[in-house]
């Protein structure tokens, strides 16, 4: 798809500016996914709010997005501070962490399709700028969703993954996301060189494609 009536630079700005939101909300719905099951942890800590302030990350949700995007890089990543909760609090114990891990990505769906439905109805009008922004939202959301469903820690996927499983084997799952996470930053950059120079592409295309027919194009 040629977003032949907005500059690069605007392009870049407004991706940005979608990104960041995008994020906030995935991680908002987190956030109330967990209030609704009992776990008030993250209305207590003022998260559950559309406010950026409290949710902004300097280097996940502001400088890292922005190398993304300007770079013109295969993947659109970032992150905010993570919406606390406690999975102890949950009222279904079975599948409540599987639950708030899903609420993030199916937001992110549930924004991709929305908008792209109001994308093709502004093309289908002859209001080309309106629907040009409408599907860099629906793209950004569509790939955020995506991405967020690969299961590797400390992504959505991971978390899904480990709490549909049977407990023995969710269990290893939890000591592998411990063990990674006292790597600490070097296991994400670590996960981020992999699928940048080995998974990127084919991913790319893959959300392109689905977002291509949900265009229409």
């Amino acid at each position: 798809m040629d977003f032949i009536m907005l500059s690069d630079l605007e392009i870049s700005i407004f991706s940005i500016v979608v990104l960041i939101f995008s994020i906030i909300i995935h991680e908002v719905a987190h956030g109330y996914a967990a209030y609704a099951l009992g776990d008030p942890t993250a209305k207590l800590s003022g998260r559950l709010t559309m406010n950026p302030l409290p949710h902004i990350d300097p280097i996940g949700s502001v400088l890292l997005p922005a190398f993304f995007v300007l770079s013109h890089s295969s993947i659109l990543f970032g992150w905010a501070k993570p919406v606390p909760y406690n999975p102890y609090n949950l009222k279904n114990q079975r599948w409540g962490e599987a639950i708030v891990g899903a609420a993030g990505v199916a937001t992110n769906f549930v924004l991709a399709i929305v908008f792209v439905l109001i994308a093709r109805f502004a093309f289908g009008i002859g209001e080309s700028l309106f629907g040009q922004l409408a599907a860099i939202v629906a793209l950004t959301n569509l790939f955020l969703g995506a991405f967020n469903l690969i299961p590797f820690p400390p992504l959505d996927g991971y978390t899904v993954l480990r709490g549909v499983l049977p407990y023995r084997y969710a269990q290893s799952f939890r000591n592998f996301e411990e063990r990674l996470s006292s790597a600490g930053i070097f296991g994400l950059i670590a996960f981020l060189f992999i699928f940048s120079y080995i998974l990127a592409g084919p991913f790319y295309n893959f959300v392109f494609w689905v977002f291509s027919l949900m265009l229409g194009q």
